[in-house]
């Protein structure tokens, strides 16, 4: 069972993430760091870092444009980080359960949108008043049901834990789990592809092979930051190269442009 600590603490981390969501969005509102933290203070940070990548790359180019709701991913997260620890049946566990989760809860966010509209009626009340201050005040109770549609669903999941845990393993077939395994284990391709849909792979196709090489050929010894930072040097080389290069033609063709120039003006000078 999970205890009370945990749960106050993974609570609090989700206010401060959704929050986050809906503000400034420097991170901890991602899948990721909802994987990380929570295998951090369950204390298997491995399982929290591929439950939450895997579905990081789920999430590469989806936004809410025009007040769309897309699965709430950060709570799926949690929760299948929660439960794969929880479980001890590693993190593609995780992630077929995160990945439900995060579609179940989609509801919740259409809820906490539409209660949302009420205090923003009351802004707008306010605002014809010329009251500042109790616009300001909506704002902020405004943002109550989007934390309560992530605390609440967290809460209950880790409260009932470890009976959710059985119910599920006894409910749900052996085979259907293995899909659910199965699907988890291709997810991170998915998002690799729709990565790779939004990079300039025609133009930079070379620096992909590079790094797919050494990741796939030699990754007993180079690491993901070993390659990252080799595609920082192969990128730093490139803008080196790449600027003088461009740089020459200019300086060419100011050059002529110029010759052009003193021979019209000679001309004019001569008429």
């Amino acid at each position: 069972m999970v205890s009370v600590l945990i749960i106050v603490v993974l609570s609090i981390y989700v206010s401060i993430a959704v929050l986050d969501q809906i503000s400034i969005q420097i991170g901890p509102y991602s899948p990721l760091f909802g994987g990380a933290i929570t295998g951090l203070i369950m204390g298997d940070l491995k399982t929290g870092l591929i439950v939450g990548a895997t579905l990081q790359l789920m999430t590469l180019g989806v936004a809410t444009y025009g007040g769309a709701t897309v699965p709430d991913f950060l709570t799926g997260s949690i929760m299948g980080t929660a439960y794969a620890i929880i479980a001890g049946k590693g993190a593609e566990y995780g992630i077929g359960l995160a990945v439900p989760i995060g579609l179940l809860l989609t509801q919740l966010d259409i809820l906490a949108r539409m209660t949302n509209t009420f205090f923003q009626h009351r802004a707008d009340r306010f605002a014809e008043q010329g009251d500042a201050n109790g616009v300001e005040r909506q704002n902020v109770w405004g943002t109550i049901p989007w934390i309560l549609s992530r605390v609440i669903p967290v809460v209950v999941g880790l409260v009932f834990g470890q009976s959710v845990v059985n119910a599920i393993n006894s409910f749900i077939p052996q085979w259907f789990m293995l899909g659910l395994k199965t699907a988890g284990m291709i997810l991170p391709a998915m998002g690799i592809a729709i990565l790779m849909r939004y990079l300039p792979l025609k133009n930079y196709w070379p620096f992909f092979i590079v790094g797919f090489v050494f990741m796939a050929y030699f990754s007993k010894t180079f690491s993901i930051l070993g390659v990252a930072l080799i595609g920082l040097a192969m990128a730093g080389i490139y803008m080196m190269f790449g600027t003088k290069q461009a740089a020459a033609p200019a300086a060419a063709g100011t050059t002529t442009d110029t010759s052009d120039q003193d021979d019209d003006d000679e001309v004019e000078i001569d008429d």
